[in-house]
């Protein structure tokens, strides 16, 4: 059957050399093909079994932290003496590419992010190193915590909760902790919400003065008396025997008998007599509840090659043993747990895969005969598994990042079988052989194959090169394409070929005969849509064709302005919805637990009355509220989006309204977003000026600009007055006997905190010896004014009579960032991609008004936008490389300088499908959308570059180029139209999808489908306009020109 639209086919039937070449040694030796696809198909099989899976692929944070403790001490105090140096100290070394630190009451970090190319270890030495050096540290600093770190894997979180009171509760918890640790499965476990043992020794002041002692003197001697010291040892006619003095004591009991003074009587004077001995748990508030009752729990973490599903199911067995054995009252619960979450997304993708998979055969079979539509539907599962081979080489785990990469290669990598399969079937229809017709359709399409499948996997490159937490994330996609690209491509050159080859075509069944003449009515309906309606609006274009450029530049430029205007939003990454509703409410420092636990009550029983109204059967799993740092968190756990009707979003924002106004409250967020790449605040302003109170006024009237803006809430204004501060300054009558500022404040410090004894080892906790006056001489300002300083002539002295006490604030925080004070103002907008807008009105109106009246100051966007501006320059600089490595890929088949101009200009005007497809879809734009658009280059160009390659031979047979540019669109007319529709058939599951798991990766799947749409009308109309435009017009004109000046020059 012959086909004579077909410029290359004059009725004849040439012979072809079928011998040579690969492709037919491959044809000939079909059981080669077979052993193959089955190397892909088994071998893929056995690697799915063994290779690594996780939620999120591994990524390494390049940062390290300096953490230091200075108890007791205020943030200034923590700044100056702590922050300031170790900031000096790790100035300037090398790899460090961006430097902050806080300092709050009793701590100071200091966070620093490395470059992308440091090497993070040699980092982690410099600053170890540099921090050591420091001698300028105040003497009662705890060592410094220098911390490369590192992503922990966690797993899953267990809740213990019970109406039981702090020690019990501790004590099931880390009876849960023990039984988990002895599991061999389980390796890496923390605990949470236990406060830490201690050994508390309390005397009265009037006790110290009966006795002239101080409560530095009695933690010096309690430390020489409760100590083991090794003496050495002596040599016998036994051996060796080791001498040790033991006075170590572990318990409140054992330290009675120190003794620590005399009686006026001359007798001992033994700890006990003075002070109150106890075990106890460190003097912390209970922080943590669970539906109603004190709770506490263990994280537990993957390490190596343990995989969620191994961890969690280890975990359920210990804790279905443990229950058995807790009381009446006492619960444990799972939340967060990841293999549950890793079995969704897998089942999620899976699903969209098969669905996807199914309607590509559909399609297939609609146009192409049965059997070649089941090969090349094949070529699917063949060329994903055989990609499984190569993953692990390249360290790469099963995730939801590469299963989503799957998927798009789903949608694209079936254009190669298709390009290869068709052609076959087009030789078959000239009456060649079914293996003359494999092989010589095969190697006609061979050259412009290998450069699509070379385009495709050079489009996906700049994903690779995104900065940060992107790169890492997004990197691993450009990886699984190729390698299912790069199967594909032996596939459909090498084993498609031998199976259509060796295919018969014996007789067929009624229904195969049905399906035939279907497909032949099928083929002829689209050979009469080809003649009938395509070739004339070709024509016209074509005729006409620069006003169909005109056309479709306006279009783009329309689109493209729409979209940079921000009426569509934009944002780092979609926000995903999880199935976690937070509330976090900020206090003034020094705020009175009680108010913290009546704010934390009203949260949570706001989120009792909404829960009533939506009915908690399918929607409640939990309730927990936290209060740490004057700051009132609460969680409400719900049930998985997909099996509940009210929304997490919904949900919070009823929250919101319910809660009202939190009395005495700084600020409040409310979130419904996952973490992660984009998280955090829609808007984060930094401002700096040397002048500290220029600096806060400035952050309050930037907070006071956003509040007019209707999108703007959940305002923070970063500003907060501080806990108030006593500052002492010594008297004359200090200093004339001998005490000193430091002297003066260890003993305050030791009077109001406690003067830490000894710090040592029981069991598995580390236990403190505090030595201190008891809770009810430290409570209030009197108690300070009646705090009696010890002299060191023994003289007792009110504190009063030596220091000048004025009262003012301390900073609840100090924020630095490159050593300068940094105030930060955070603000929410609703709906989040619109942010962009509000900054641009932000910048027309409040901005310039508040430079204007604090000269000096500076402002900066940073959080998501900074990211934003980060990704987009990385992305727009590595996309112009991959721009020009596209060029030089395509000129190599092309044998040309100006077609691949051809191609690439038609790829701009594949973005005009993408902005269609997310205006039609509801979506916003993401930086993922725009991941979506360059990967579509690739896509674009495949098409495009089969048909201008046909073009050319056709012109290469005399055709002339108007007549050969329209017959190549009229012959890949159908190539196109199925690639097209198998592409969009297979990302339509994922673009459709309503469940929660696929938020993330939808805007990806959008940018691919619809540009793919737009695509085909760019490829049959435009690029043959634009073909002509390059190849004839252009020249042409430079012809004219080039005579003209010639002429000149001779006259």
């Amino acid at each position: 059957m012959s086909n004579p639209n077909d410029p290359l086919f004059h009725g004849k039937r040439p012979p072809i050399d079928t011998s040579r070449g690969a492709i037919a040694w491959m044809t000939h030796n079909h059981v080669t093909a077979n052993l193959l696809m089955l190397v892909f198909l088994i071998g893929g099989l056995i690697f799915s079994l063994t290779i690594k899976k996780e939620v999120f692929p591994e990524f390494s944070l390049d940062m390290v932290t300096v953490n230091i403790s200075y108890p007791g001490a205020s943030p200034e105090e923590v700044e100056r003496g702590v922050l300031v140096p170790a900031e000096q100290a790790v100035t300037g070394l090398v790899g460090i590419k961006e430097l902050r630190g806080t300092a709050g009451e009793g701590s100071a970090s200091l966070t620093l992010e490395l470059n992308e190319d440091a090497n993070a270890s040699k980092v982690f030495q410099d600053v170890q190193a540099a921090i050591d050096r420091v001698s300028t540290f105040p003497n009662d600093i705890e060592r410094p915590q220098v911390t490369l770190v590192e992503r922990k894997r966690d797993v899953l979180d267990i809740v213990v909760h019970g109406n039981v009171d702090d020690r019990t509760l501790r004590a099931f918890v880390m009876q849960v902790y023990d039984k988990l640790e002895a599991h061999p499965d389980i390796t890496q476990l923390e605990a949470y919400g236990v406060r830490d043992y201690e050994v508390a020794i309390e005397v009265h002041r009037d006790d110290l003065r009966r006795y002239n002692l101080s409560l530095p003197l009695i933690s010096q001697l309690v430390r020489d008396a409760a100590v083991d010291v090794p003496a050495g040892g002596v040599k016998s006619e036994a051996g060796e025997i080791l001498v040790r003095v033991t006075e170590r004591k572990d318990w409140a009991r054992q330290f009675g008998d120190i003794a620590v003074a005399q009686s006026p009587a001359g007798g001992t004077v033994r700890l006990r007599d003075i002070a109150t001995i106890r075990d106890a748990l460190v003097d912390e508030p209970r922080n943590m509840v669970f539906n109603g009752e004190p709770a506490a729990g263990i994280d537990v973490f993957r390490v190596g090659d343990q995989t969620p599903m191994s961890v969690s199911k280890a975990t359920h067995a210990v804790l279905d043993e443990v229950r058995q054995s807790l009381p009446p009252g006492v619960f444990v619960t799972v939340r967060d747990d990841d293999s549950e979450i890793f079995k969704e997304r897998l089942s999620l993708l899976l699903k969209n895969g098969f669905i996807g998979l199914l309607l590509v055969f559909v399609v297939l079979g609609i146009f192409l005969e049965l059997r070649l539509a089941f090969w090349v539907t094949l070529g699917i599962p063949i060329s994903f598994l055989g990609a499984l081979l190569f993953l692990p080489w390249m360290d790469i785990s099963i995730n939801m990042v590469s299963m989503f990469a799957f998927i798009i290669a789903l949608g694209i990598v079936v254009d190669d079988a298709i390009i290869a399969g068709e052609n076959i079937y087009e030789w078959r229809q000239r009456g060649y052989s079914n293996f003359d017709a494999a092989v010589a359709g095969a190697r006609q399409v061979a050259v412009p194959l290998t450069f699509a499948i070379l385009t495709n996997i050079v489009a996906f490159i700049p994903l690779t090169q995104l900065p940060g937490f992107m790169g890492k994330i997004f990197g691993v996609i450009p990886f699984v394409v190729g390698s299912v690209f790069v199967v594909s491509w032996v596939e459909a050159l090498f084993i498609l070929p031998a199976h259509l080859a060796h295919s018969k075509r014996g007789h067929k069944s009624r229904s195969a005969r049905r399906l035939a003449a279907r497909q032949k009515m099928v083929a002829r309906g689209l050979d009469r849509f080809v003649e009938q309606r395509f070739k004339p609006l070709l024509d016209t274009c074509v005729r006409h064709r620069y006003f169909t450029i005109s056309v479709a530049i306006s279009i783009l430029i329309v689109m493209s302005g729409y979209a940079a205007s921000g009426r569509m939003g934009f944002t780092l990454m979609p926000r995903v919805e999880r199935d976690t509703g937070r509330v976090q409410v900020t206090f003034p420092p020094g705020t009175a637990e009680a108010q913290l636990a009546r704010a934390r009550t009203q949260i949570m029983s706001a989120a009792d009355v909404i829960l009533e109204e939506t009915g908690r059967e399918g929607v409640f799993i939990g309730m927990r509220g936290l209060i740490r740092n004057d700051t009132v968190q609460v969680d409400v756990y719900l049930t998985p989006g997909d099996k509940r009707e009210v929304s997490t979003g919904d949900f919070v924002r009823r929250w919101r309204r319910q809660v009202g106004t939190v009395p005495g409250a700084l600020s409040s967020s409310f979130a419904s977003d996952r973490g992660g790449p984009g998280a955090g605040p829609a808007l984060t302003i930094e401002l700096r000026h040397t002048d500290t109170d220029l600096l806060e006024e400035a952050a309050t009237q930037l907070a006071a600009g956003l509040s007019g803006f209707p999108a703007v809430g959940d305002i923070d204004p970063g500003v907060s007055q501080g806990k108030r501060q006593l500052d002492l300054t010594l008297t004359d009558t200090a200093k004339s006997l001998g005490l000193t500022a430091e002297e003066i404040g260890r003993q305050l410090r030791a009077s109001l905190y406690g003067a830490e004894a000894l710090r040592q080892q029981r069991g598995r906790d580390q236990v403190k010896v505090m030595v201190r006056l008891p809770e009810e001489e430290r409570v209030t300002l009197d108690d300070v004014n009646n705090i009696l300083i010890r002299a060191g002539n023994g003289v007792w002295l009110p504190l009063p009579d030596l220091v000048v006490i004025d009262q003012g604030r301390a900073y609840a925080t100090i924020n630095r960032r490159e050593g300068r004070r940094v105030m930060t103002v955070t603000a929410e907008v609703e709906p989040a991609d619109q942010a962009a807008l509000v900054i641009n009105e932000l910048d027309q109106t409040v901005v310039p008004q508040l430079l204007a009246r604090y000269p000096g100051l500076s402002l900066s966007y940073e959080g998501r936008q900074a990211d934003e501006r980060e990704g987009l320059s990385s992305l727009g600089m590595t996309f112009t490389l991959t721009l020009a490595v596209l060029y030089f890929l395509l000129a190599i088949p092309l044998k040309s300088y100006i077609q691949p101009l051809t191609v690439m200009v038609a790829i701009p005007f594949g973005v005009i499908g993408a902005i269609l497809g997310h205006l039609i879809m509801g979506y916003g734009l993401s930086m993922v959308s725009l991941l979506g658009m360059v990967a579509l280059a690739g896509v674009v160009i495949n098409d495009t570059l089969v048909m201008i390659e046909y073009g050319n031979r056709l012109r290469t047979q005399g055709v002339a180029i108007t007549d050969a540019i329209k017959a190549a669109a009229a012959r890949r007319f159908r190539p196109i139209v199925l690639t097209t529709v198998t592409t969009f058939c297979g990302l339509m599951p994922m673009i459709f999808e309503k469940s929660v798991q696929a938020k993330f990766m939808i805007p990806m799947a959008i940018s691919l489908g619809y540009g793919i749409l737009a695509a085909t009308a760019i490829s049959l109309l435009l690029v043959p306009c634009l073909y002509l435009m390059f190849s004839r017009d252009i020249p042409v004109l430079f012809g004219m020109l080039k005579n003209h000046a010639f002429r000149r020059t001779a006259n």
